[in-house]
């Protein structure tokens, strides 16, 4: 599928989604007035094959109310609101927006994410096809890449601007995560594999903070935040497991997880404004690199 006809697709299902009901018309005045319409109006046929090609594309259902012929989106089913699926709608909104304000680019920053433009869409090739992928590995712990890795692709993660792969290191049978911007001379194999049907991605992942999955046990962390802070994790919580408990000069926050590096980064970002209450050997994590940093300081 092109691209053009992909951004297609998902224009029609934002615009039915935002305005709920909308009528033939106005559709058509408003994807005439959009990037993909381009001042053309869109044909009878070609709008009922669009219908059909997000339906499929989405996993949902486009009805046609006929006593206000207005199309609306079937909720039974709908796997709109779903990760994949709300983000590549958000991502074709914003892109809708950005197309028609030239006239201010120079007044709009947006952050990059290195190695989409390159490596996603064969990554992603991988995976619809079960192909294994040969690439150049360069982490930054280490001077010299690690050439020809075979990977059998499990599934993408995006964190913090970065997208990741994670898959079975055909070499050692064990699981482990590549970042994108860090892989060279990617490739897609002729040979396939056959995904171990008992994996489930989304379980895997479920007790992780970022991209390492498997290291440590899950543990119920406890955080102390102020006022101000709890606000941010309120609107952007940092986990799916997370709960609040509101006093009145601060929040406990809790949530089961892994205890890993990027997690621990995360808890160090926020400062004073948030203290680990438990478990025990987080706090200790966190007091060490607060310390080291300390003594980065009066060692200058």
């Amino acid at each position: 599928m092109s691209r053009d006809l992909f951004n297609r697709y998902a224009w029609i299902v934002d615009t039915i989604r935002r305005f709920g009901r909308i009528t033939r018309r106005q559709l058509d005045e408003l994807w005439q007035a959009s990037a993909s319409g381009d001042g053309n109006p869109l044909p009878r046929r070609t709008f009922h094959n669009y219908l059909r090609g997000a339906e499929e594309m989405f996993g949902i259902e486009i009805k046609c109310d006929p006593s206000t012929f207005e199309y609306y989106i079937d909720n039974h089913g709908d796997t709109l609101g779903t990760g994949v699926a709300d983000w590549l709608l958000n991502s074709v909104a914003t892109n809708e927006v950005l197309s028609h304000s030239s006239d201010v680019a120079s007044r709009i920053f947006l952050e990059d994410v290195p190695s989409a433009r390159i490596h996603l869409a064969p990554v992603i090739d991988a995976l619809r096809n079960n192909r294994i992928l040969c690439f150049d590995y360069h982490p930054y712990q280490r001077r010299l890449a690690t050439r020809n890795v075979l990977l059998e692709p499990l599934f993408l993660k995006i964190f913090r601007q970065r997208w990741y792969i994670t898959g079975r290191n055909s070499a050692d049978g064990k699981i482990k995560t590549y970042a994108l911007d860090r892989i060279s001379a990617l490739r897609l194999t002729t040979d396939t594999f056959t995904p171990d049907p008992t994996f489930d991605p989304a379980e895997y992942s479920r007790n992780a903070f970022g991209i390492i999955f498997s290291e440590g046990e899950v543990r119920k962390i406890e955080l102390k935040v102020d006022t101000r802070q709890a606000k941010y994790f309120r609107a952007l919580p940092l986990h799916h497991s997370q709960e609040e408990f509101v006093h009145d000069e601060y929040s406990i926050f809790t949530y089961r997880l892994r205890i890993t590096p990027d997690f621990v980064e995360e808890l160090l970002s926020h400062g004073a404004r948030v203290t680990v209450l438990a478990p025990p050997e987080l706090r200790a994590m966190v007091k060490k690199e607060l310390q080291e940093a300390l003594d980065n300081y009066n060692n200058v």
